[in-house]
């Protein structure tokens, strides 16, 4: 297949999933909601592992950093959910 075919093929599969029913307003709530909740848990992980890599030396360092991103990302899904 050449290249014009598959990007005559692509264009047209997208123009076609978009001609597809508009959410309705409790989708779009509940898909926020799954956004808020993931945004949360990701940037806990990311704030307590740069917290937990503060601390410790060697190997140490190592699991401080691993413990505080688990910690933060159960605590950031807590605050965010």
């Amino acid at each position: 297949m050449n290249l014009k075919t598959f990007t005559f093929l692509l264009g047209l599969t997208g123009a076609l999933g978009a001609c597809g029913p508009a959410p309705t307003p409790q989708q779009q709530a509940a898909r926020q909601h799954e956004i808020a909740c993931l945004s949360g848990t990701v940037g806990g992980a990311l704030l307590g592992g740069v917290i937990g890599n503060q601390f410790g030396g060697g190997s140490g360092k190592t699991i401080l950093t691993a413990a505080g991103a688990a910690v933060g990302g159960v605590e950031g899904q807590r605050f965010a959910c």
